[in-house]
């Protein structure tokens, strides 16, 4: 399936959850968020939110600062 990542494509295998978007983008162990159409959704659902073709992804990471 093709989606949108921060206004890229990306190909993920079809029923990709989210937890397989961030290991193929490598954010495991980084501060983000994630939201999908526009809904930010939580840790706890990564593993079970499944991406669906033509989803918009939008990944916010924190970065550290004073």
């Amino acid at each position: 399936m093709q989606i949108q990542v921060n206004g890229e494509p990306l190909e993920l295998a079809d029923n990709a959850t989210i937890s397989v978007l961030v290991s193929q983008i490598v954010l495991e162990g980084q501060r983000y968020a994630i939201e999908v159409n526009e809904e930010i959704i939580s840790r706890s659902h990564h593993d079970t939110h499944c991406l669906c073709d033509g989803d918009q992804v939008e990944v916010v990471q924190a970065i550290g600062g004073g």
